[in-house]
């Protein structure tokens, strides 16, 4: 059960970094072609620049030292 759930969870990130790629790569598209890179392109890259202006500095500042929290003690269980 244990090796199921270790290798789903692999599988998800992969999932999670691939997406993030392709997001990543559709908002380099729409930078280097801007109006003409296409409906899709210039859809995706409306909501991100939506989604980024949405978010308040605060709670992005939050998240910050949340992820932060967590990777140091992330780092220090490894340790042991």
């Amino acid at each position: 059960m244990i090796a199921f759930l270790d290798k789903s969870k692999r599988y998800l990130w992969t999932f999670v970094e691939l997406a993030f790629a392709a997001v990543l790569a559709l908002m380099l598209i729409y930078l280097l072609l801007g109006q003409s890179s296409g409906a899709y392109v210039t859809s995706v890259a409306d909501n991100v620049t939506k989604f980024a202006g949405a978010v308040p500095t605060p709670s992005l500042i939050g998240l910050a030292i949340l992820l932060a929290l967590i990777w140091l003690i992330m780092a220090r269980m490894k340790e042991n």
